[in-house]
């Protein structure tokens, strides 16, 4: 006998305010381009990368807005998730563009190291205190929103801003220009962090690896642990989109049990203990009687090519 349920619970909608998410995405973008004006008029290499970083927070906010609206819409002809993934591709986009902004800068900074330019650090210092403010009340109106993947970039905004108004003081008060380069070399390592992140968490769904700090065999172990379960293959964990788990499984049930139950009793376990609220199993008797003139079907012959180990109760995973 065959159970196979499919359970369409993929969590709530993200909530995301539009109307504060784009006065958000207005203020950093008047904000960056009066930033670049100063620093080409302040000849400020940080105040430049701080405005680059700014450039990648916008594209954040407005691929938040973009994908939420794509996101939203109901699956649709071969789309049988609908879009929810393009959340992923402006994830990857944005750290993509991160990594090379921060390799130009950090090729430009090292040339500022080595053959240092006159930089105006009071022009530095009032921008990158006025950027802390922008920073902080952009940060108020993403809360606003509902929260957004956006924020975690206007928060790194706010240590970029830090070095370079520590770099202002700096030029202020020794003349020591070079402080310019060395906080654009600050702002670089924080877009790697942040680009880096990105690239790889995005990179984890599109590869569909078992989101972050679940380890499949664990819970393949636990699934085997439960009544009336002989065996747990083909066991399967992703990400159908950031926070959106899914799993599926080939689950064998003691002769003569409810394997309906069994079922069911998996599906509330893994919505329990892992968040794991889309599940697809496929529920089997194992070793059932047969009647006379009937083949009897191994535990092998269950799946021609099983993929992955077989968790059994008492393997001791």
């Amino acid at each position: 006998m065959v159970a196979a349920n499919h359970r369409h619970a993929h969590g709530p909608a993200s909530g995301t305010d539009a109307r504060w998410l784009s006065a958000a995405l207005a203020l950093i973008l008047a904000f960056m381009a009066g930033e670049v004006i100063a620093g080409v008029a302040a000849n400020s290499l940080a105040l430049i990368s701080d405005a680059a970083h700014m450039l990648t927070d916008a594209a954040s906010i407005g691929l938040v807005l973009v994908t939420a609206r794509l996101a939203a819409r109901p699956p649709a002809g071969g789309y049988t998730y609908g879009l929810k993934r393009t959340e992923i591709m402006s994830a990857q986009a944005n750290g993509i563009t991160l990594v090379l902004l921060a390799a130009w800068l950090a090729y430009t900074a090292i040339r500022h190291l080595l053959t240092p330019t006159a930089v105006a650090g009071g022009t530095m210092l009032a921008v990158a205190l006025a950027g802390v403010a922008v920073n902080l009340v952009a940060t108020l109106l993403i809360a606003r929103a509902g929260g957004s993947a956006a924020d975690r970039h206007i928060v790194t905004d706010l240590y970029a801003f830090a070095a370079t108004a520590v770099a202002g003081v700096v030029i202020l008060l020794t003349g020591f220009t070079r402080a310019d380069a060395i906080a654009t070399l600050v702002v670089v390592a924080l877009m790697v962090h942040a680009g880096a992140g990105l690239i790889r968490e995005s990179g984890r769904i599109f590869l569909e690896a078992a989101p972050a700090g679940l380890d499949p065999a664990a819970v393949g172990a636990a699934m085997a642990g439960r009544p009336h379960v002989t065996e747990v293959h083909d066991l399967h964990i992703w990400e159908i989109t950031s926070g959106m788990p899914a799993a599926s499984a080939h689950v064998l049930v003691e002769p003569g049990e409810d394997c309906h139950a069994v079922r069911a009793d998996l599906e509330a376990y893994l919505s329990r203990e892992y968040g794991i609220t889309h599940a697809t199993l496929q529920v089997d008797h194992a070793g059932l009687p047969t009647a006379p003139g009937l083949i009897r079907l191994s535990q092998e012959q269950h799946c021609d090519d099983a993929h992955g180990p077989a968790y059994r109760p008492g393997d001791g995973r």
